[in-house]
């Protein structure tokens, strides 16, 4: 045997080989066909098939994203808006994957167009430009369930534009400055309308202290009139008690005759008293005080 028919005999062998050995990365799966049929799923690793008559189609497990792209939309109240949005899906059944679609990209991606249309046709605008999450899990929801018999899973859905008219834009941004206006408006009402309350309370606080500072003082100053009143009608009542125990037991001092002389006095300057004439022979008795006790004591009815 010559050496071109060895190297050829080892080329044949080579390509054999070759074709035979298959390396599946861990995030791989892999479908063996026999001769066109369905054969088996084979996991990552080393996998061996027979040259020419099985062959190997590898499927990606990994997530994966597909990019819708922007799309005229009418809302429900016939307002048109671009949106646009992603898609994160990964494979879970290779054997649907690889048979029951044949452009799982293109597959998804008009899919999601045609349920946007659908989802954000059934919402005004206000409410589509602020209901993302809602339209994210609507949307996810729906292909999910179309794409479980391609053998895949979606895993969310994310909306990256909502794109109204430009002049609904302006229009927005001139309502929007009006309202941010009128909130500041209400807070500088609000504000001042707090400080005029905490002034008036303070107002409100500050003369109830001076009106209790007030009552003390004048209840201070009565508590003293009161006692002061109570001593002097004391003194007064033990004056009274004395007189009237001097009188009544008959032995009336000079001092005694004297003061009642001299308030007797006092009443007849000021016309509230009964003038009393005193005779002439008694005045050698008033050149002197006890000379008006004897008076007193002159005048004084006899005892039988």
């Amino acid at each position: 045997m010559d050496y071109i028919t060895i190297i050829i005999i080892l080329l044949v062998l080579f390509v054999l080989a070759w074709k035979s050995v298959n390396i599946l990365r861990p995030y791989q799966k892999g479908v063996v066909e026999r001769l066109g049929r369905y054969q088996r799923t084979v996991e990552s690793g080393l996998v061996l098939v027979v040259p020419f008559i099985e062959t190997i189609r590898k499927v990606d497990l990994r997530e994966q994203v597909v990019d819708v792209p922007p799309q005229d939309v009418i809302t429900k109240d016939n307002t048109g808006v671009i949106v646009d949005g992603v898609i994160f899906y990964e494979v879970v059944d290779p054997f649907n994957a690889v048979y029951n679609v044949v452009n799982f990209y293109q597959a998804i991606t008009k899919l999601a167009q045609t349920n946007l249309r659908n989802i954000i046709g059934d919402l005004e605008l206000d409410q589509t430009l602020t209901s993302r999450e809602m339209i994210n899990s609507q949307l996810r929801e729906v292909l999910d369930e179309a794409t479980d018999k391609w053998g895949t899973r979606v895993v969310r859905v994310e909306i990256q534009r909502i794109e109204p008219p430009k002049d609904i834009v302006d229009a927005m941004s001139k309502q929007m400055k009006a309202e941010r206006m009128k909130r500041a408006a209400i807070l500088d009402a609000e504000g001042y309308k707090q400080s005029q309350i905490k002034k008036a309370e303070g107002d409100k606080q500050s003369a109830i202290l001076n009106a209790e500072g007030r009552a003390e003082a004048i209840k201070k100053v009565a508590d003293a009139d009161k006692y002061q009143t109570i001593a002097i009608a004391q003194g007064e009542a033990k004056a009274i008690l004395s007189v009237f125990n001097a009188i009544h037991d008959g032995n009336p001092t000079n001092d005694l005759l004297a003061v009642k002389y001299l308030e007797a006095l006092q009443k007849v300057a000021d016309g509230n008293a009964t003038k009393i004439f005193l005779p002439l022979e008694t005045s050698g008795v008033l050149g002197s005080i006890a000379g008006i006790g004897e008076l007193f004591k002159d005048s004084e009815p006899k005892k039988e």
